[in-house]
Protein backbone atom coordinates (compact mmCIF):
# COMPACT_ATOMS: atom_id res chain seq x y z
CA UNK A 1 0.00 0.00 0.00
CA UNK A 2 2.78 2.26 1.27
CA UNK A 3 4.58 1.58 -2.46
CA UNK A 4 1.85 2.09 -4.51
CA UNK A 5 0.82 5.43 -3.16
CA UNK A 6 4.62 6.51 -3.13
CA UNK A 7 4.98 5.42 -6.56
CA UNK A 8 1.61 7.00 -7.78
CA UNK A 9 2.22 10.37 -5.67
CA UNK A 10 5.95 10.39 -7.33
CA UNK A 11 4.60 9.87 -10.94
CA UNK A 12 1.81 13.30 -10.43
CA UNK A 13 5.21 14.91 -8.84
CA UNK A 14 7.05 14.44 -11.89
CA UNK A 15 4.48 15.91 -14.14
CA UNK A 16 3.78 18.95 -12.22
CA UNK A 17 7.11 19.55 -11.88
CA UNK A 18 7.52 19.25 -15.85
CA UNK A 19 4.92 22.04 -15.82
CA UNK A 20 6.64 24.44 -13.81
CA UNK A 21 9.44 26.42 -14.78
CA UNK A 22 10.12 30.03 -16.28
CA UNK A 23 7.99 28.68 -19.50
CA UNK A 24 4.90 27.19 -18.01
CA UNK A 25 3.99 24.27 -20.05
CA UNK A 26 0.16 22.96 -19.42
CA UNK A 27 -0.31 19.19 -17.59
CA UNK A 28 -2.23 18.24 -20.65
CA UNK A 29 0.88 19.04 -23.05
CA UNK A 30 2.85 17.09 -20.68
CA UNK A 31 1.33 14.00 -20.54
CA UNK A 32 0.98 14.23 -24.53
CA UNK A 33 4.58 14.81 -25.26
CA UNK A 34 5.67 11.98 -22.45
CA UNK A 35 3.37 9.98 -24.01
CA UNK A 36 4.24 10.78 -27.68
CA UNK A 37 7.95 9.49 -26.80
CA UNK A 38 6.56 6.17 -25.22
CA UNK A 39 7.64 3.41 -28.03
CA UNK A 40 4.29 1.63 -28.61
CA UNK A 41 1.45 4.30 -28.38
CA UNK A 42 3.48 7.30 -29.24
CA UNK A 43 3.12 7.18 -33.28
CA UNK A 44 -1.15 7.20 -31.94
CA UNK A 45 -0.43 10.46 -29.70
CA UNK A 46 -1.55 13.55 -31.91
CA UNK A 47 1.14 16.07 -31.35
CA UNK A 48 -1.21 19.48 -31.17
CA UNK A 49 1.41 21.55 -28.75
CA UNK A 50 3.69 23.83 -29.57
CA UNK A 51 7.55 22.26 -30.41
CA UNK A 52 9.53 24.71 -28.33
CA UNK A 53 7.46 23.04 -25.68
CA UNK A 54 8.41 19.75 -26.47
CA UNK A 55 12.02 20.88 -26.43
CA UNK A 56 11.82 22.56 -22.99
CA UNK A 57 10.33 19.16 -21.42
CA UNK A 58 12.02 16.44 -23.16
CA UNK A 59 15.60 17.84 -23.35
CA UNK A 60 15.93 20.63 -20.23
CA UNK A 61 13.06 19.54 -17.93
CA UNK A 62 13.18 15.94 -18.17
CA UNK A 63 16.69 14.74 -17.98
CA UNK A 64 17.20 16.96 -14.91
CA UNK A 65 13.88 15.79 -13.28
CA UNK A 66 14.95 11.84 -13.73
CA UNK A 67 18.76 12.54 -12.62
CA UNK A 68 16.99 14.41 -9.34
CA UNK A 69 15.20 11.34 -8.62
CA UNK A 70 18.04 9.18 -9.03
CA UNK A 71 20.00 10.93 -6.87
CA UNK A 72 17.59 11.41 -4.48
CA UNK A 73 16.86 7.75 -4.45
CA UNK A 74 20.40 7.19 -3.60
CA UNK A 75 21.11 9.76 -0.63
CA UNK A 76 17.80 7.69 0.96
CA UNK A 77 18.43 4.46 0.75
CA UNK A 78 22.27 5.12 1.59
CA UNK A 79 20.90 7.01 4.92
CA UNK A 80 18.33 4.38 6.20
CA UNK A 81 21.32 2.11 5.72
CA UNK A 82 23.59 3.81 7.27
CA UNK A 83 21.34 4.05 9.88
CA UNK A 84 20.03 0.81 10.16
CA UNK A 85 23.92 -0.87 10.33
CA UNK A 86 25.35 1.68 12.67
CA UNK A 87 21.97 1.84 14.80
CA UNK A 88 22.30 5.39 14.98
CA UNK A 89 19.41 7.46 13.86
CA UNK A 90 21.99 10.84 13.42
CA UNK A 91 23.75 9.14 10.57
CA UNK A 92 23.61 9.68 6.81
CA UNK A 93 26.47 9.96 4.07
CA UNK A 94 26.69 13.78 5.02
CA UNK A 95 27.43 13.61 8.26
CA UNK A 96 29.41 10.99 8.32
CA UNK A 97 31.57 12.67 6.15
CA UNK A 98 31.32 10.16 3.01
CA UNK A 99 29.86 13.28 1.26
CA UNK A 100 33.13 15.09 1.94
CA UNK A 101 35.17 12.63 0.73
CA UNK A 102 33.81 11.91 -2.31
CA UNK A 103 34.40 15.68 -2.81
CA UNK A 104 37.90 15.63 -2.26
CA UNK A 105 38.53 13.04 -5.12
CA UNK A 106 36.13 14.92 -7.49
CA UNK A 107 37.30 18.35 -6.92
CA UNK A 108 41.25 17.42 -7.25
CA UNK A 109 40.23 15.70 -10.59
CA UNK A 110 37.90 18.96 -11.61
CA UNK A 111 41.26 21.25 -10.22
CA UNK A 112 43.51 18.97 -12.38
CA UNK A 113 41.48 18.45 -15.21
CA UNK A 114 41.89 14.81 -14.91
CA UNK A 115 37.73 13.71 -15.48
CA UNK A 116 38.34 11.35 -18.06
CA UNK A 117 41.76 10.73 -17.03
CA UNK A 118 41.81 7.03 -16.43
CA UNK A 119 37.93 5.44 -17.09
CA UNK A 120 36.21 8.19 -19.11
CA UNK A 121 32.42 9.36 -18.00
CA UNK A 122 33.29 6.87 -15.02
CA UNK A 123 36.28 8.46 -13.61
CA UNK A 124 35.08 10.75 -11.25
CA UNK A 125 32.39 8.28 -9.72
CA UNK A 126 35.35 5.84 -9.25
CA UNK A 127 37.83 8.33 -7.87
CA UNK A 128 34.55 9.38 -5.19
CA UNK A 129 33.91 6.08 -4.33
CA UNK A 130 37.16 5.30 -3.11
CA UNK A 131 37.90 8.85 -1.25
CA UNK A 132 34.39 8.34 0.04
CA UNK A 133 35.20 4.86 1.23
CA UNK A 134 38.76 5.59 2.89
CA UNK A 135 36.74 8.70 4.74
CA UNK A 136 33.97 6.68 6.22
CA UNK A 137 36.57 4.20 7.39
CA UNK A 138 38.71 6.30 9.08
CA UNK A 139 35.42 7.62 10.52
CA UNK A 140 34.91 4.15 12.03
CA UNK A 141 38.23 3.65 13.26
CA UNK A 142 37.89 6.76 15.34
CA UNK A 143 34.73 5.88 16.80
CA UNK A 144 35.63 2.35 17.55
CA UNK A 145 36.64 2.03 21.38
CA UNK A 146 38.26 -1.52 22.43
CA UNK A 147 37.16 -2.93 18.99
CA UNK A 148 33.23 -1.80 19.80
CA UNK A 149 31.83 0.89 17.18
CA UNK A 150 30.56 3.26 19.73
CA UNK A 151 27.23 5.00 18.39
CA UNK A 152 27.70 8.00 20.78
CA UNK A 153 31.15 9.38 19.23
CA UNK A 154 30.27 8.30 15.55
CA UNK A 155 28.49 11.81 14.53
CA UNK A 156 30.95 13.53 16.33
CA UNK A 157 34.10 11.75 14.41
CA UNK A 158 31.75 12.71 11.45
CA UNK A 159 31.84 15.81 11.85
CA UNK A 160 35.61 16.14 12.41
CA UNK A 161 36.57 13.86 9.37
CA UNK A 162 33.84 16.30 7.71
CA UNK A 163 35.82 19.65 8.65
CA UNK A 164 39.36 18.14 7.90
CA UNK A 165 38.56 17.30 3.99
CA UNK A 166 36.14 20.51 4.01
CA UNK A 167 39.81 22.43 4.57
CA UNK A 168 41.64 20.28 1.88
CA UNK A 169 38.12 21.22 -0.55
CA UNK A 170 39.02 25.03 0.29
CA UNK A 171 42.74 24.45 0.22
CA UNK A 172 41.94 23.28 -3.62
CA UNK A 173 39.12 26.00 -4.52
CA UNK A 174 42.35 28.37 -3.37
CA UNK A 175 44.85 26.87 -5.87
CA UNK A 176 42.24 26.51 -8.48
CA UNK A 177 41.94 29.57 -11.20
CA UNK A 178 40.27 29.00 -14.35
CA UNK A 179 38.24 26.40 -12.53
CA UNK A 180 37.53 28.33 -9.15
CA UNK A 181 33.74 28.38 -10.89
CA UNK A 182 32.98 24.82 -11.49
CA UNK A 183 34.76 23.64 -7.66
CA UNK A 184 32.61 25.78 -6.05
CA UNK A 185 29.12 25.27 -8.01
CA UNK A 186 29.72 21.66 -7.96
CA UNK A 187 30.32 21.66 -3.68
CA UNK A 188 27.04 24.03 -3.38
CA UNK A 189 25.04 20.95 -5.82
CA UNK A 190 23.30 21.49 -8.22
CA UNK A 191 21.18 19.74 -11.43
CA UNK A 192 21.52 22.46 -13.74
CA UNK A 193 22.70 21.89 -17.12
CA UNK A 194 22.87 17.69 -16.81
CA UNK A 195 21.53 15.95 -19.66
CA UNK A 196 20.19 12.10 -19.98
CA UNK A 197 24.24 11.08 -19.65
CA UNK A 198 24.79 11.94 -16.18
CA UNK A 199 21.46 9.68 -15.13
CA UNK A 200 23.19 6.79 -17.23
CA UNK A 201 26.50 7.11 -15.29
CA UNK A 202 24.54 7.27 -12.22
CA UNK A 203 21.53 4.31 -13.07
CA UNK A 204 24.18 1.08 -13.07
CA UNK A 205 25.69 2.16 -9.52
CA UNK A 206 22.52 2.86 -8.03
CA UNK A 207 20.57 -0.07 -9.08
CA UNK A 208 23.80 -2.51 -7.82
CA UNK A 209 23.40 -1.10 -4.59
CA UNK A 210 19.99 -0.48 -4.21
CA UNK A 211 19.94 -4.32 -4.96
CA UNK A 212 22.55 -5.11 -2.23
CA UNK A 213 20.81 -3.35 0.29
CA UNK A 214 17.76 -4.36 -0.43
CA UNK A 215 18.37 -7.53 0.98
CA UNK A 216 19.14 -6.42 4.30
CA UNK A 217 16.70 -5.79 5.66
CA UNK A 218 16.05 -8.41 8.01
CA UNK A 219 19.24 -7.96 9.40
CA UNK A 220 19.00 -4.38 9.93
CA UNK A 221 16.30 -4.88 12.17
CA UNK A 222 17.83 -7.48 14.20
CA UNK A 223 20.59 -5.32 14.63
CA UNK A 224 18.30 -2.80 16.30
CA UNK A 225 18.59 -5.39 19.19
CA UNK A 226 22.23 -5.33 18.86
CA UNK A 227 24.95 -6.86 17.50
CA UNK A 228 25.94 -9.84 20.07
CA UNK A 229 21.85 -10.89 19.57
CA UNK A 230 22.17 -10.56 15.70
CA UNK A 231 24.80 -12.93 15.66
CA UNK A 232 22.79 -15.59 17.70
CA UNK A 233 20.04 -14.74 15.49
CA UNK A 234 21.93 -16.10 12.73
CA UNK A 235 23.39 -13.10 11.17
CA UNK A 236 27.04 -12.68 9.70
CA UNK A 237 27.37 -9.14 11.79
CA UNK A 238 30.70 -8.43 10.24
CA UNK A 239 30.01 -9.39 6.78
CA UNK A 240 26.70 -7.81 6.59
CA UNK A 241 28.66 -4.17 7.69
CA UNK A 242 31.30 -4.41 5.48
CA UNK A 243 29.27 -5.14 2.29
CA UNK A 244 26.24 -2.56 3.20
CA UNK A 245 28.61 -0.14 3.67
CA UNK A 246 30.26 -0.83 0.76
CA UNK A 247 27.48 -0.38 -1.09
CA UNK A 248 25.98 2.73 1.26
CA UNK A 249 28.95 4.41 0.26
CA UNK A 250 29.67 3.38 -3.59
CA UNK A 251 25.80 4.84 -4.22
CA UNK A 252 26.15 8.44 -2.20
CA UNK A 253 30.11 8.88 -4.08
CA UNK A 254 28.15 7.96 -7.47
CA UNK A 255 25.45 10.40 -6.72
CA UNK A 256 27.89 12.94 -5.18
CA UNK A 257 30.16 12.76 -8.29
CA UNK A 258 27.04 14.17 -10.81
CA UNK A 259 25.49 16.08 -8.31
CA UNK A 260 27.68 17.74 -6.03
CA UNK A 261 27.23 17.68 -2.45
CA UNK A 262 23.36 17.51 -1.30
CA UNK A 263 23.37 17.53 1.98
CA UNK A 264 20.55 16.22 4.94
CA UNK A 265 18.85 13.66 1.94
CA UNK A 266 19.58 10.49 4.06
CA UNK A 267 18.68 12.03 7.29
CA UNK A 268 15.34 13.41 6.94
CA UNK A 269 13.77 11.17 4.59
CA UNK A 270 14.14 8.01 6.70
CA UNK A 271 13.22 9.71 9.81
CA UNK A 272 10.37 11.39 7.98
CA UNK A 273 9.00 7.73 6.52
CA UNK A 274 9.77 5.96 9.81
CA UNK A 275 7.21 8.14 11.72
CA UNK A 276 5.05 7.07 8.33
CA UNK A 277 5.67 3.30 8.69
CA UNK A 278 7.86 2.44 11.48
CA UNK A 279 11.00 0.78 12.43
CA UNK A 280 10.72 -1.55 9.52
CA UNK A 281 13.80 -1.77 7.83
CA UNK A 282 11.93 -3.93 5.03
CA UNK A 283 9.81 -1.45 4.30
CA UNK A 284 12.08 1.57 5.13
CA UNK A 285 14.73 0.60 2.68
CA UNK A 286 12.58 0.67 -0.27
CA UNK A 287 10.31 3.10 0.48
CA UNK A 288 13.65 5.40 0.99
CA UNK A 289 14.40 4.94 -2.56
CA UNK A 290 11.15 6.49 -3.54
CA UNK A 291 10.58 9.16 -0.62
CA UNK A 292 14.69 10.34 -1.38
CA UNK A 293 13.64 10.62 -5.12
CA UNK A 294 10.19 12.70 -4.36
CA UNK A 295 12.00 14.96 -1.57
CA UNK A 296 15.10 16.32 -4.05
CA UNK A 297 12.25 16.14 -7.02
CA UNK A 298 10.64 18.95 -5.04
CA UNK A 299 13.89 20.73 -3.94
CA UNK A 300 15.24 20.92 -7.06
CA UNK A 301 12.18 22.64 -8.24
CA UNK A 302 12.11 24.60 -5.72
CA UNK A 303 15.99 25.84 -6.42
CA UNK A 304 15.14 26.53 -10.16
CA UNK A 305 11.58 28.36 -9.62
CA UNK A 306 11.93 30.43 -6.11
CA UNK A 307 14.21 32.92 -7.47
CA UNK A 308 13.36 32.56 -11.04
CA UNK A 309 14.97 33.26 -13.53
CA UNK A 310 17.62 33.34 -10.57
CA UNK A 311 18.63 29.20 -9.61
CA UNK A 312 18.84 28.57 -6.10
CA UNK A 313 21.73 25.66 -5.62
CA UNK A 314 20.10 22.25 -4.74
CA UNK A 315 22.68 21.93 -1.89
CA UNK A 316 21.29 25.09 0.10
CA UNK A 317 17.77 24.41 -0.28
CA UNK A 318 17.97 20.96 1.35
CA UNK A 319 20.53 22.10 3.82
CA UNK A 320 18.11 25.01 4.20
CA UNK A 321 15.64 22.19 5.30
CA UNK A 322 18.00 19.58 6.85
CA UNK A 323 19.90 22.26 9.46
CA UNK A 324 16.49 22.71 11.53
CA UNK A 325 15.61 19.01 11.44
CA UNK A 326 18.62 18.05 12.19
CA UNK A 327 18.88 20.48 15.34
CA UNK A 328 15.24 18.84 16.34
CA UNK A 329 16.96 15.35 16.09
CA UNK A 330 19.58 16.52 18.31
CA UNK A 331 17.76 17.82 21.11
CA UNK A 332 15.13 15.30 20.55
CA UNK A 333 17.55 12.67 21.66
CA UNK A 334 19.58 14.51 24.18
CA UNK A 335 15.50 14.87 25.83
CA UNK A 336 15.25 11.08 25.75
CA UNK A 337 18.50 10.67 26.97
CA UNK A 338 17.71 12.34 30.29
CA UNK A 339 13.95 10.88 30.66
Amino acid sequence: MWGGAGILLLFLSVTISLSIGTVHVPLRDVWGILAHHLPVIGGSVQADWQPAAEQIIWKVRLPRVLLGMLVGAALGIAGAAFQGVLRNPLADPYTLGVSSGASVGAAFLILFGLQFALFGAWTVPVVAFVTGTLSLVTVIILARTDGKLRTETLVLAGVVMQAFLGAFVSLMVAMSKQVINEIVFWLMGSLAMRNWSYSLILLPYLTAGALVLLGFGRAMNLFALGERQASYLGVHVERTKLIALAAATLITAAAVSVSGVVAFVGLIVPHLLRLLVGPDYRLLLPLSLIGGAFYVLWADTLARTLLSPTEIPLGVVTAFMGAPFFAYLLKRGKRMSNS
